[in-house]
């Protein structure tokens, strides 16, 4: 099956979907590097308690 379409995405079909903008990639903000470390600073201290209890 070919696309119809040059870029080869598919067009939206529903009504609301083609009022929408297209998507379009946004580059990585700087909070999201804040999120992740404290993630790793969460599960770390999850860890380290956990840790603590059995042994």
């Amino acid at each position: 099956m070919r696309s119809q379409f040059a870029s080869g995405a598919p067009a939206p079909r529903h009504p609301f979907r083609q009022t929408l903008a297209p998507a379009r990639n946004t580059e990585r903000l700087r909070n999201e590097d804040g999120d992740l470390k404290l993630f790793v600073l969460s599960f770390t201290a999850f860890f380290i308690c956990i840790y603590s209890f059995i042994f």
